[in-house]
Protein backbone atom coordinates (compact mmCIF):
# COMPACT_ATOMS: atom_id res chain seq x y z
CA UNK A 1 0.00 0.00 0.00
CA UNK A 2 2.66 2.76 1.03
CA UNK A 3 4.91 1.77 -2.68
CA UNK A 4 1.65 3.53 -4.30
CA UNK A 5 2.12 6.94 -2.96
CA UNK A 6 6.43 6.70 -3.72
CA UNK A 7 6.04 6.95 -7.60
CA UNK A 8 2.60 6.82 -8.63
CA UNK A 9 1.37 10.26 -7.90
CA UNK A 10 4.69 11.96 -8.26
CA UNK A 11 4.24 13.45 -11.95
CA UNK A 12 1.06 14.91 -10.65
CA UNK A 13 2.36 16.51 -7.41
CA UNK A 14 5.32 17.72 -8.98
CA UNK A 15 3.63 19.59 -11.88
CA UNK A 16 2.18 21.78 -8.95
CA UNK A 17 6.09 22.77 -8.30
CA UNK A 18 7.01 23.77 -11.92
CA UNK A 19 4.37 26.84 -11.28
CA UNK A 20 5.79 27.92 -7.94
CA UNK A 21 7.83 30.51 -7.40
CA UNK A 22 9.79 28.55 -4.53
CA UNK A 23 12.02 26.12 -6.13
CA UNK A 24 11.00 22.16 -5.38
CA UNK A 25 13.95 19.58 -5.93
CA UNK A 26 11.99 16.57 -7.56
CA UNK A 27 14.85 14.72 -7.34
CA UNK A 28 15.39 15.10 -3.65
CA UNK A 29 11.85 14.94 -3.35
CA UNK A 30 11.51 11.11 -4.88
CA UNK A 31 14.62 10.18 -2.87
CA UNK A 32 13.09 11.34 0.38
CA UNK A 33 10.12 9.95 -0.69
CA UNK A 34 11.56 6.69 -1.25
CA UNK A 35 13.68 6.19 1.69
CA UNK A 36 11.03 7.19 3.94
CA UNK A 37 7.75 5.07 2.66
CA UNK A 38 9.81 2.03 1.51
CA UNK A 39 12.52 1.58 3.93
CA UNK A 40 11.24 3.30 7.43
CA UNK A 41 12.59 2.77 10.84
CA UNK A 42 9.90 4.81 12.51
CA UNK A 43 8.45 1.07 14.47
CA UNK A 44 11.87 0.24 15.69
CA UNK A 45 12.31 3.73 16.92
CA UNK A 46 8.73 3.63 18.66
CA UNK A 47 9.31 -0.23 20.09
CA UNK A 48 12.76 0.99 21.85
CA UNK A 49 11.27 4.04 22.97
CA UNK A 50 7.80 2.46 24.45
CA UNK A 51 7.94 -0.68 24.99
CA UNK A 52 11.91 -1.36 26.25
CA UNK A 53 12.71 2.17 27.79
CA UNK A 54 8.75 3.03 29.10
CA UNK A 55 7.50 6.13 30.51
CA UNK A 56 9.54 9.22 30.78
CA UNK A 57 8.70 11.19 33.31
CA UNK A 58 10.80 14.48 34.23
CA UNK A 59 14.01 13.69 35.53
CA UNK A 60 13.00 10.16 36.15
CA UNK A 61 15.09 6.94 35.45
CA UNK A 62 13.17 6.29 32.38
CA UNK A 63 14.33 9.80 30.91
CA UNK A 64 17.65 9.34 31.46
CA UNK A 65 17.27 5.57 29.99
CA UNK A 66 15.44 7.46 27.03
CA UNK A 67 18.10 9.87 26.64
CA UNK A 68 20.92 7.28 26.86
CA UNK A 69 19.44 5.49 23.96
CA UNK A 70 18.97 7.98 22.14
CA UNK A 71 23.09 9.39 22.22
CA UNK A 72 24.08 5.96 21.41
CA UNK A 73 21.35 5.91 18.41
CA UNK A 74 22.06 9.31 17.04
CA UNK A 75 25.43 8.96 17.48
CA UNK A 76 25.88 5.30 15.93
CA UNK A 77 23.72 6.97 12.70
CA UNK A 78 26.67 9.04 12.06
CA UNK A 79 25.37 12.41 13.61
CA UNK A 80 27.93 14.72 15.28
CA UNK A 81 28.14 16.93 18.16
CA UNK A 82 25.65 14.41 19.88
CA UNK A 83 25.32 15.45 23.40
CA UNK A 84 22.89 15.71 26.45
CA UNK A 85 22.66 19.63 27.23
CA UNK A 86 21.56 20.86 30.92
CA UNK A 87 18.95 23.61 29.95
CA UNK A 88 18.81 24.79 34.08
CA UNK A 89 17.36 23.48 37.07
CA UNK A 90 14.50 21.20 37.32
CA UNK A 91 13.84 19.85 40.05
CA UNK A 92 13.39 16.05 41.85
CA UNK A 93 12.87 12.87 39.91
CA UNK A 94 10.19 10.61 40.80
CA UNK A 95 8.89 7.13 39.67
CA UNK A 96 6.48 4.05 41.13
CA UNK A 97 8.25 1.08 41.91
CA UNK A 98 5.07 -0.48 42.72
CA UNK A 99 1.28 -0.11 42.67
CA UNK A 100 -1.43 -2.17 43.40
CA UNK A 101 -5.21 -1.41 44.88
CA UNK A 102 -8.46 -3.21 44.89
CA UNK A 103 -11.83 -3.44 46.45
CA UNK A 104 -11.77 -6.80 48.83
CA UNK A 105 -16.02 -5.13 50.50
CA UNK A 106 -18.22 -5.65 49.11
CA UNK A 107 -16.52 -7.87 46.79
CA UNK A 108 -13.24 -7.84 45.10
CA UNK A 109 -12.97 -5.76 42.52
CA UNK A 110 -9.21 -4.61 41.15
CA UNK A 111 -9.07 -0.95 40.58
CA UNK A 112 -8.10 0.80 37.62
CA UNK A 113 -5.90 3.65 38.51
CA UNK A 114 -2.31 4.97 38.82
CA UNK A 115 -0.25 7.47 42.07
CA UNK A 116 -0.07 10.87 40.57
CA UNK A 117 3.01 11.89 39.94
CA UNK A 118 5.64 13.63 42.85
CA UNK A 119 3.14 11.78 45.48
CA UNK A 120 4.93 9.76 48.02
CA UNK A 121 3.67 6.01 48.79
CA UNK A 122 1.49 4.03 51.51
CA UNK A 123 5.04 2.60 53.58
CA UNK A 124 3.97 -1.21 52.53
CA UNK A 125 0.16 -2.53 51.77
CA UNK A 126 -2.44 -0.79 53.83
CA UNK A 127 -6.53 -2.01 54.09
CA UNK A 128 -8.55 -0.26 55.82
CA UNK A 129 -12.84 1.35 55.21
CA UNK A 130 -12.93 3.98 52.80
CA UNK A 131 -14.06 7.06 54.74
CA UNK A 132 -16.52 9.62 52.72
CA UNK A 133 -15.09 13.20 53.63
CA UNK A 134 -17.64 15.91 53.39
CA UNK A 135 -16.91 19.10 53.86
CA UNK A 136 -18.09 22.48 52.50
CA UNK A 137 -16.37 24.28 54.74
CA UNK A 138 -12.77 24.54 56.52
CA UNK A 139 -15.11 24.35 59.57
CA UNK A 140 -16.54 20.88 58.48
CA UNK A 141 -13.18 19.48 58.85
CA UNK A 142 -13.16 19.24 62.84
CA UNK A 143 -15.61 16.40 63.08
CA UNK A 144 -13.03 14.47 61.24
CA UNK A 145 -10.02 15.27 63.47
CA UNK A 146 -8.16 12.16 64.94
CA UNK A 147 -10.19 9.89 63.23
CA UNK A 148 -8.31 9.72 59.95
CA UNK A 149 -4.64 8.09 60.48
CA UNK A 150 -3.97 5.24 58.11
CA UNK A 151 -7.19 5.46 56.19
CA UNK A 152 -8.38 5.32 52.75
CA UNK A 153 -10.43 8.51 52.01
CA UNK A 154 -12.49 10.00 49.49
CA UNK A 155 -13.59 13.47 49.16
CA UNK A 156 -17.43 14.65 48.10
CA UNK A 157 -17.11 17.06 45.25
CA UNK A 158 -19.74 18.82 42.94
CA UNK A 159 -17.11 18.41 40.28
CA UNK A 160 -17.71 14.38 40.51
CA UNK A 161 -20.50 13.68 37.82
CA UNK A 162 -22.35 10.77 36.75
CA UNK A 163 -20.82 9.39 33.04
CA UNK A 164 -22.31 9.56 30.10
CA UNK A 165 -22.02 7.81 26.92
CA UNK A 166 -20.12 8.90 23.87
CA UNK A 167 -21.68 8.85 20.63
CA UNK A 168 -19.04 10.20 18.35
CA UNK A 169 -16.25 7.90 17.34
CA UNK A 170 -12.65 8.04 19.26
CA UNK A 171 -10.59 8.17 16.34
CA UNK A 172 -10.95 10.95 13.67
CA UNK A 173 -9.23 12.75 10.44
CA UNK A 174 -9.98 16.13 9.65
CA UNK A 175 -12.16 16.43 6.74
CA UNK A 176 -11.40 18.53 3.15
CA UNK A 177 -13.93 20.76 4.62
CA UNK A 178 -12.36 21.64 7.67
CA UNK A 179 -8.58 22.11 6.60
CA UNK A 180 -10.18 24.29 3.80
CA UNK A 181 -11.76 26.12 6.39
CA UNK A 182 -8.08 26.28 8.01
CA UNK A 183 -6.76 27.37 5.06
CA UNK A 184 -8.83 30.38 4.38
CA UNK A 185 -8.25 31.69 7.78
CA UNK A 186 -7.37 34.97 8.62
CA UNK A 187 -4.66 36.14 10.91
CA UNK A 188 -5.40 36.12 14.41
CA UNK A 189 -6.79 39.25 15.77
CA UNK A 190 -4.14 40.67 18.99
CA UNK A 191 -6.06 39.71 22.15
CA UNK A 192 -7.93 42.24 24.51
CA UNK A 193 -7.01 39.81 27.45
CA UNK A 194 -9.80 38.26 29.05
CA UNK A 195 -13.39 39.18 28.65
CA UNK A 196 -14.92 39.94 31.90
CA UNK A 197 -18.32 40.04 33.01
CA UNK A 198 -20.53 38.89 36.42
CA UNK A 199 -20.65 35.42 35.71
CA UNK A 200 -17.02 35.18 34.73
CA UNK A 201 -16.17 36.79 38.07
CA UNK A 202 -18.37 34.53 39.80
CA UNK A 203 -17.41 31.42 38.37
CA UNK A 204 -13.59 32.47 39.25
CA UNK A 205 -14.45 33.13 42.07
CA UNK A 206 -16.26 29.20 43.25
CA UNK A 207 -13.41 27.97 41.18
CA UNK A 208 -10.89 29.89 44.31
CA UNK A 209 -13.25 28.52 47.22
CA UNK A 210 -13.29 24.95 45.66
CA UNK A 211 -9.31 25.37 45.52
CA UNK A 212 -8.96 26.83 49.10
CA UNK A 213 -11.61 24.14 50.50
CA UNK A 214 -9.17 21.42 49.24
CA UNK A 215 -6.13 22.85 49.84
CA UNK A 216 -7.22 23.22 54.10
CA UNK A 217 -8.78 19.40 53.58
CA UNK A 218 -5.38 18.38 51.58
CA UNK A 219 -3.29 19.72 54.90
CA UNK A 220 -5.79 18.35 57.38
CA UNK A 221 -5.24 14.88 55.98
CA UNK A 222 -1.44 15.35 55.91
CA UNK A 223 -1.39 16.39 59.49
CA UNK A 224 -3.85 13.17 60.46
CA UNK A 225 -1.31 11.32 58.62
CA UNK A 226 -3.65 9.85 56.19
CA UNK A 227 -3.17 6.24 54.52
CA UNK A 228 -4.02 7.09 51.01
CA UNK A 229 -6.53 9.54 49.30
CA UNK A 230 -8.37 8.17 46.16
CA UNK A 231 -8.87 10.72 43.26
CA UNK A 232 -11.33 11.00 40.39
CA UNK A 233 -10.09 11.26 37.50
CA UNK A 234 -11.23 12.50 34.18
CA UNK A 235 -11.85 10.18 31.46
CA UNK A 236 -14.24 7.20 30.48
CA UNK A 237 -14.52 3.12 29.46
CA UNK A 238 -11.09 2.65 31.29
CA UNK A 239 -9.54 5.49 30.31
CA UNK A 240 -7.64 7.96 32.49
CA UNK A 241 -5.97 11.45 32.44
CA UNK A 242 -3.44 11.28 34.74
CA UNK A 243 -1.22 14.65 36.50
CA UNK A 244 0.77 15.30 39.13
CA UNK A 245 -0.26 15.08 42.67
CA UNK A 246 2.31 17.70 44.38
CA UNK A 247 5.35 19.75 43.32
CA UNK A 248 8.73 18.49 41.79
CA UNK A 249 10.41 21.25 43.58
CA UNK A 250 13.24 20.64 45.58
CA UNK A 251 11.50 22.09 48.39
CA UNK A 252 8.73 21.17 48.08
CA UNK A 253 6.11 20.48 51.02
CA UNK A 254 4.70 16.83 51.39
CA UNK A 255 1.80 15.71 50.97
CA UNK A 256 -0.04 12.49 51.43
CA UNK A 257 -0.13 9.24 49.26
CA UNK A 258 -2.57 9.76 46.23
CA UNK A 259 -4.41 7.29 43.69
CA UNK A 260 -5.80 8.69 40.34
CA UNK A 261 -9.33 6.07 39.76
CA UNK A 262 -10.59 5.63 36.65
CA UNK A 263 -14.04 7.21 36.56
CA UNK A 264 -15.96 3.59 37.05
CA UNK A 265 -14.07 2.38 39.61
CA UNK A 266 -14.13 5.91 41.43
CA UNK A 267 -17.96 5.91 41.25
CA UNK A 268 -18.53 2.69 42.04
CA UNK A 269 -16.98 3.62 45.33
CA UNK A 270 -18.45 6.46 45.54
CA UNK A 271 -22.53 5.16 44.85
CA UNK A 272 -21.87 3.26 47.72
CA UNK A 273 -20.60 5.44 49.78
CA UNK A 274 -23.09 7.62 49.36
CA UNK A 275 -25.79 4.20 50.00
CA UNK A 276 -24.65 3.96 53.28
CA UNK A 277 -22.61 0.88 52.25
CA UNK A 278 -19.29 -0.75 53.63
CA UNK A 279 -16.46 -0.37 51.46
CA UNK A 280 -13.04 -1.67 52.16
CA UNK A 281 -10.07 -1.03 50.21
CA UNK A 282 -6.73 -2.69 50.29
CA UNK A 283 -3.53 -1.14 48.76
CA UNK A 284 0.29 -0.74 48.08
CA UNK A 285 2.13 1.85 46.81
CA UNK A 286 6.07 2.27 46.70
CA UNK A 287 7.54 5.23 45.18
CA UNK A 288 10.85 7.06 44.91
CA UNK A 289 12.26 10.20 44.96
CA UNK A 290 15.52 11.65 42.70
CA UNK A 291 17.54 14.36 44.39
CA UNK A 292 20.82 13.79 43.32
CA UNK A 293 20.92 15.92 40.26
CA UNK A 294 18.14 18.55 40.08
CA UNK A 295 19.10 19.60 36.31
CA UNK A 296 17.38 19.06 33.31
CA UNK A 297 18.62 17.50 29.76
CA UNK A 298 17.69 18.01 26.37
CA UNK A 299 19.31 15.43 23.78
CA UNK A 300 21.46 17.38 20.62
CA UNK A 301 22.56 16.42 17.51
CA UNK A 302 23.56 17.90 14.03
CA UNK A 303 24.57 17.13 10.83
CA UNK A 304 27.14 19.92 10.20
CA UNK A 305 26.47 22.28 7.27
CA UNK A 306 29.16 22.49 4.38
CA UNK A 307 28.53 25.40 2.68
CA UNK A 308 31.50 28.15 3.35
CA UNK A 309 28.73 30.63 3.30
CA UNK A 310 25.89 28.90 4.77
CA UNK A 311 27.40 26.27 7.06
CA UNK A 312 27.14 28.25 10.52
CA UNK A 313 23.33 29.04 10.09
CA UNK A 314 21.22 26.13 11.31
CA UNK A 315 17.76 25.04 10.33
CA UNK A 316 16.31 22.99 13.60
CA UNK A 317 13.48 20.19 14.50
CA UNK A 318 12.48 18.59 17.59
CA UNK A 319 9.79 17.16 19.45
CA UNK A 320 9.31 16.65 23.51
CA UNK A 321 11.30 13.45 24.60
CA UNK A 322 9.35 13.44 28.25
CA UNK A 323 6.09 11.54 28.79
CA UNK A 324 3.63 11.51 31.66
CA UNK A 325 3.88 8.18 33.42
CA UNK A 326 0.58 6.04 33.61
CA UNK A 327 1.38 5.09 30.16
CA UNK A 328 4.22 4.87 27.73
CA UNK A 329 4.23 8.03 26.33
CA UNK A 330 3.81 6.86 22.98
CA UNK A 331 1.53 9.37 20.51
CA UNK A 332 2.54 12.09 23.75
CA UNK A 333 4.83 12.53 22.94
CA UNK A 334 7.44 9.55 21.72
CA UNK A 335 5.45 9.75 18.26
CA UNK A 336 7.12 13.02 17.29
CA UNK A 337 10.43 11.98 18.45
CA UNK A 338 10.25 9.02 16.43
CA UNK A 339 9.48 11.34 13.26
CA UNK A 340 12.49 13.93 14.11
CA UNK A 341 14.91 11.06 14.71
CA UNK A 342 13.81 9.19 11.54
CA UNK A 343 14.32 12.35 9.57
CA UNK A 344 17.73 13.02 10.51
CA UNK A 345 18.11 8.73 9.44
CA UNK A 346 16.14 9.84 6.26
CA UNK A 347 18.64 12.48 5.55
CA UNK A 348 21.78 10.50 6.32
CA UNK A 349 20.33 7.27 4.07
CA UNK A 350 20.29 9.41 1.06
CA UNK A 351 23.59 10.68 1.67
CA UNK A 352 22.52 14.48 2.02
CA UNK A 353 25.50 16.82 2.56
CA UNK A 354 23.34 19.89 3.78
CA UNK A 355 24.36 23.81 3.00
CA UNK A 356 23.19 24.88 6.77
CA UNK A 357 23.73 22.67 9.91
CA UNK A 358 20.69 20.75 10.65
CA UNK A 359 20.11 19.99 14.58
CA UNK A 360 17.70 18.02 16.38
CA UNK A 361 16.51 18.74 20.12
CA UNK A 362 14.91 16.06 21.99
CA UNK A 363 12.67 17.99 24.49
CA UNK A 364 13.06 17.72 28.65
CA UNK A 365 10.07 18.71 30.89
CA UNK A 366 7.87 20.03 28.11
CA UNK A 367 4.91 19.06 30.61
CA UNK A 368 5.79 20.80 32.87
CA UNK A 369 5.63 24.42 30.97
CA UNK A 370 8.18 24.04 27.81
CA UNK A 371 11.13 24.27 30.39
CA UNK A 372 13.85 22.33 27.51
CA UNK A 373 12.95 24.21 25.14
CA UNK A 374 12.11 27.41 26.91
CA UNK A 375 16.00 26.75 28.69
CA UNK A 376 17.65 25.90 25.41
CA UNK A 377 15.88 29.28 23.89
CA UNK A 378 16.97 31.42 26.42
CA UNK A 379 21.01 29.90 26.54
CA UNK A 380 21.20 29.95 22.95
CA UNK A 381 18.85 32.88 20.74
CA UNK A 382 17.11 35.25 23.55
CA UNK A 383 15.49 36.14 26.81
CA UNK A 384 11.86 36.90 25.82
CA UNK A 385 12.06 38.75 29.13
CA UNK A 386 14.55 40.78 27.80
CA UNK A 387 14.87 40.15 24.03
CA UNK A 388 18.55 41.06 24.07
CA UNK A 389 19.46 38.46 20.82
CA UNK A 390 22.32 36.02 21.20
CA UNK A 391 24.60 35.97 18.17
CA UNK A 392 22.87 32.56 17.26
CA UNK A 393 19.32 34.29 16.82
CA UNK A 394 20.27 35.50 13.42
CA UNK A 395 21.87 31.93 12.35
CA UNK A 396 18.31 30.21 12.80
CA UNK A 397 16.38 29.73 9.32
CA UNK A 398 13.96 27.90 11.00
CA UNK A 399 12.36 25.31 13.83
CA UNK A 400 9.72 22.74 13.10
CA UNK A 401 7.90 20.97 16.11
CA UNK A 402 5.77 17.51 16.02
CA UNK A 403 3.56 17.03 19.10
CA UNK A 404 0.26 16.53 18.48
CA UNK A 405 0.10 12.68 18.15
CA UNK A 406 0.40 9.65 16.11
CA UNK A 407 -1.71 11.27 13.01
CA UNK A 408 -0.36 12.30 9.70
CA UNK A 409 0.91 15.58 9.41
CA UNK A 410 -2.06 17.56 6.83
CA UNK A 411 -0.02 20.81 6.68
CA UNK A 412 1.66 23.44 8.87
CA UNK A 413 0.64 26.49 11.51
CA UNK A 414 2.27 29.94 10.17
CA UNK A 415 1.79 31.08 13.84
CA UNK A 416 0.83 34.77 11.56
CA UNK A 417 3.96 34.45 9.58
CA UNK A 418 2.80 35.53 6.62
CA UNK A 419 6.09 35.66 4.61
CA UNK A 420 6.66 32.22 4.58
CA UNK A 421 3.30 31.03 3.40
CA UNK A 422 3.72 30.72 -0.30
CA UNK A 423 7.21 28.74 0.45
CA UNK A 424 5.37 26.19 2.58
CA UNK A 425 2.76 25.72 0.26
CA UNK A 426 5.48 25.12 -2.79
CA UNK A 427 6.74 22.31 -0.47
CA UNK A 428 3.71 20.66 0.43
CA UNK A 429 2.22 20.16 -3.09
CA UNK A 430 4.50 17.50 -3.70
CA UNK A 431 3.03 15.85 -1.03
CA UNK A 432 -0.85 16.38 -2.19
CA UNK A 433 -1.49 12.33 -2.41
CA UNK A 434 -0.34 11.85 1.43
CA UNK A 435 -3.27 14.55 2.11
CA UNK A 436 -0.53 17.36 2.90
CA UNK A 437 -1.70 20.18 1.49
CA UNK A 438 -2.85 23.21 4.16
CA UNK A 439 -0.97 26.11 4.94
CA UNK A 440 -2.75 27.83 7.57
CA UNK A 441 -2.22 31.70 9.31
CA UNK A 442 -3.51 30.55 12.35
CA UNK A 443 -1.30 29.71 15.75
CA UNK A 444 -1.08 26.48 17.52
CA UNK A 445 0.07 26.40 21.52
CA UNK A 446 0.86 23.77 23.94
CA UNK A 447 4.08 23.10 22.85
CA UNK A 448 7.45 23.80 22.41
CA UNK A 449 7.88 25.79 18.69
CA UNK A 450 6.59 28.46 21.44
CA UNK A 451 9.41 29.28 22.74
CA UNK A 452 11.06 29.96 19.24
CA UNK A 453 8.10 32.06 18.87
CA UNK A 454 8.33 34.35 21.36
CA UNK A 455 11.63 35.75 20.82
CA UNK A 456 10.73 36.29 17.27
CA UNK A 457 12.29 33.20 15.65
CA UNK A 458 10.61 31.29 13.04
CA UNK A 459 8.62 28.20 14.77
CA UNK A 460 6.07 26.61 13.40
CA UNK A 461 4.16 23.50 14.40
CA UNK A 462 3.00 20.97 12.10
CA UNK A 463 -1.11 20.01 11.17
CA UNK A 464 -1.80 16.35 12.23
CA UNK A 465 -4.76 14.57 12.07
CA UNK A 466 -6.54 14.38 15.66
CA UNK A 467 -6.84 10.61 15.20
CA UNK A 468 -7.77 9.49 19.35
CA UNK A 469 -5.18 11.97 20.69
CA UNK A 470 -7.72 14.35 22.63
CA UNK A 471 -9.88 11.35 23.50
CA UNK A 472 -7.97 8.62 24.60
CA UNK A 473 -4.16 8.54 24.71
CA UNK A 474 -2.89 12.09 25.55
CA UNK A 475 -1.55 12.01 28.98
CA UNK A 476 -3.69 8.45 29.84
CA UNK A 477 -2.38 5.18 30.49
CA UNK A 478 -3.73 4.07 27.14
CA UNK A 479 -1.03 6.15 25.55
CA UNK A 480 1.06 2.64 24.68
CA UNK A 481 2.59 1.85 21.04
CA UNK A 482 -0.26 0.06 20.34
CA UNK A 483 -2.23 3.29 19.39
CA UNK A 484 0.75 4.51 16.76
CA UNK A 485 -0.12 4.03 12.94
CA UNK A 486 2.85 3.20 11.09
CA UNK A 487 1.64 4.40 7.68
CA UNK A 488 0.73 8.25 9.65
CA UNK A 489 4.57 8.14 10.99
CA UNK A 490 6.19 7.31 7.61
CA UNK A 491 4.52 10.23 5.73
CA UNK A 492 5.16 12.70 8.90
CA UNK A 493 8.92 11.99 8.33
CA UNK A 494 8.98 11.96 4.75
CA UNK A 495 7.25 15.28 4.27
CA UNK A 496 9.20 17.15 7.09
CA UNK A 497 12.54 15.40 5.95
CA UNK A 498 11.58 17.50 2.75
CA UNK A 499 10.82 20.45 4.46
CA UNK A 500 14.48 20.41 6.45
CA UNK A 501 16.15 19.64 2.95
CA UNK A 502 14.95 22.50 1.48
CA UNK A 503 14.96 25.06 4.43
CA UNK A 504 18.60 24.02 4.22
CA UNK A 505 19.51 24.51 0.63
CA UNK A 506 17.31 27.61 0.31
CA UNK A 507 19.17 30.98 -0.64
CA UNK A 508 17.80 32.71 2.24
CA UNK A 509 16.57 32.04 5.63
CA UNK A 510 12.94 31.80 6.14
CA UNK A 511 11.14 35.06 6.17
CA UNK A 512 10.79 36.39 9.97
CA UNK A 513 7.55 38.14 11.88
CA UNK A 514 8.43 41.67 13.53
CA UNK A 515 10.52 41.14 17.02
CA UNK A 516 8.10 40.43 19.90
CA UNK A 517 8.28 43.57 22.71
CA UNK A 518 9.78 41.86 26.04
CA UNK A 519 7.56 40.03 28.69
CA UNK A 520 8.17 39.67 32.13
CA UNK A 521 8.10 35.88 33.04
CA UNK A 522 4.75 34.95 34.87
CA UNK A 523 4.81 35.00 39.35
Amino acid sequence: MIKKFTIGALALAFSFSAFAQEPVNADAVQKIRKEGLENSKVMQHAFQITDVIGPRLANSPGIKRGRDWAVKYLTDMGLKNVKQESWGNFGKGWSVERYYAATTVPFYRPIIGYPKAWTPGTNGPIKSEVVLIKADTVTDLDKYKGKLTGKIVVIESVMVQPLKNSYTPDVVRYTDEKLAEMADAAPAAPRQGRPGGRGGNNQMAMMMRMRQNRAAINEMLLQEKVGLILTYARGNYGTFFTSNGASYAMDAKPVAPELEVSAEDFLHILRLLRGGQKVEVEAEVKTTFYDQDPKGYNVIAEIPGTDKKLKEEIVMIGGHFDSWHSGTGATDNAAGSIVMIEVMRILKAIDFKPKRTIRIALWDAEEQGLHGSRGYVKQHFADPAKMELLPEHGKLSAYYNLDNGTGAVRGIYLQGNAGAKDIFQSWLNPFADLGAKTVTMNNTGGTDHQAYDAVGLPGFQFIQDPMDYNTRTHHTNQDTYDRLVEDDLKKSATIIASFVYHTSERTEKIPRKELPKPVAPRN
